[in-house]
């Protein structure tokens, strides 16, 4: 993969009985450019006793970077909790440690469109040069790609866009029609994984998305499909996350997960996208 658009193996991919080095050098032996941290993997991290130099000192030895933060919730929660507000913080603090240039936000509590429209852009404006990527989540309070463009839309931030996952697309609709080039311009990251053909019940749909992705090829989701349609628009994602979530392949070890996703996902991008590898 190019430097433009490293392919980063999500933080939720490599779970959370890991050591961060353990997460890089799995990663970096598969072929990643890049790993994915999360607020809590961070925390493992410091709580391993290693410092945020001993961390860059990590990423040196075996030439890997951190290329996606994540993920800040609740912040359109009518009353937030300090844990959450510190979990904001934090992900801002691992953004200018490792120079990653955006923040991938979600939110699962259904508030007013106003509302939220208000404290997206009060997020916005704390995140200062940051980059807030909002992942739309077919069971949370911003559903689809069309909600979190209106809401984008009604924020009139600068800095916001959308983290496209394609098996939160195919969950909330498995049809896949063009994005114009307006529309192209939300979008600022992408993520690819699977699914199986049939989903998940609604009310627990989220178990599925946490416990039961599936990697690039494995599923239902017509991939083709939906990297014909971003390539079409002209989306020029900044990071290509693999966000497979899936516990039978994990207890496997981190070592098979990330080689057997990363081959999964270049055999993918082969064949439908060459040109970004």
């Amino acid at each position: 993969m190019s430097k433009e658009t490293p392919l980063t193996i999500s933080s939720l991919s490599l779970g959370s009985d890991c050591s961060f080095e353990q997460r890089v050098s799995a990663a970096q032996r598969a072929g990643y450019n890049g790993i994915g941290l999360s607020a809590e993997a961070y925390v493992d991290a410091l709580a391993e006793g290693l410092s945020d130099n001993d961390l860059l000192q990590i990423l040196k030895k075996y030439r890997m970077n951190v290329t996606e933060v994540e993920c800040i919730q609740e912040w359109a929660a009518k009353k937030r909790s300090y844990e959450e507000k510190f979990k904001e913080q934090i992900c801002f603090h691992i953004c200018h440690l490792f120079g990653v240039q955006q923040v991938n936000v979600a939110l699962m509590e259904n508030v007013s469109f106003n509302f939220m429209a208000k404290k997206l852009a009060q997020l916005c404006q704390r995140a200062g040069e940051l980059l807030v990527a909002v992942e739309p989540m077919p069971y949370s309070g911003i559903p689809d790609f069309a909600a979190a463009k209106k809401l984008i839309q009604q924020t009139q931030a600068q800095n916001v866009g959308i983290l496209l996952d394609a098996w939160h697309w195919h969950r909330a609709s498995p049809t896949f029609f063009e994005l114009t080039a307006e529309e192209a311009q939300y979008i600022v990251s992408i993520q690819l994984n699977d699914a199986y053909k049939r989903p998940y019940a609604s009310a627990v749909l989220r178990d599925e998305a946490m416990h039961d992705r599936l990697a690039p090829g494995d599923g239902a989701i017509d991939l083709a499909a939906f990297i014909a349609m971003v390539k079409k628009a002209g989306v020029k994602p900044s990071i290509i996350g693999i966000e497979v979530v899936n516990d039978k392949l994990l207890s496997k070890g981190i070592e098979t997960t990330a080689k057997y996703t990363y081959e999964k996902t270049i055999d993918l991008l082969k064949k439908y996208w060459p040109e970004i590898i």
